[in-house]
């Protein structure tokens, strides 16, 4: 369950609030929600389906749709080097990339970036939800935080 402390690893977010942010253009970039306190995020959960996707050798590209918009997501399959003790094995990768499929509907955790002025979330964690009832749980989930946390309607959300 989520708490309102100020330190969230992910912040469960409604595709239209993660296109909303604000980019502050500093070194890596850093990130705020609008009419929100603490703003500043840096990672993002979202829940949608898969509306397109594009492999390639070092990446699979796809695009993810909660019904309130679309965020573009990247899934690196080459680690980077060195690798940390958090960061996934090429194993894990090549498993979380064969999860993506058109039409599926997935659960993805990453940290927020930006590449070529588009919003885009570098994926971390990837898992396919297939109770139909779990994108009405991630957005009541979603509205719940904002209003209890930020003191946010559903009018602010877009819903």
């Amino acid at each position: 369950m989520a708490t309102c402390s100020s330190i969230m690893t992910y912040a469960k977010l409604l595709a239209a609030e993660l296109l909303s942010v604000t980019v502050h253009p500093t070194t890596p970039p850093s990130f705020s929600l609008p009419r929100r306190t603490p703003s500043s995020i840096s990672r993002a959960e979202i829940l949608g389906i898969v509306v397109s996707l594009e492999s390639k050798p070092r990446f699979l590209k796809f695009l993810l749709d909660d019904g309130t918009g679309c965020v573009p997501c990247i899934l690196w399959l080459n680690p980077r080097l060195p690798p940390s003790d958090h960061d996934p094995t090429p194993a894990i990768l090549r498993l979380q990339a064969s999860r993506v499929r058109l039409g599926e509907q997935l659960r993805v955790r990453g940290r927020i970036s930006v590449y070529r002025g588009t919003l885009q979330i570098t994926v971390r964690d990837v898992l396919v939800e297939r109770d139909p009832n779990m994108e009405t749980f991630h957005r009541l989930e979603c509205v719940r935080i904002a209003k209890r946390c930020y003191g946010l309607g559903k009018d602010d959300l877009g819903g």
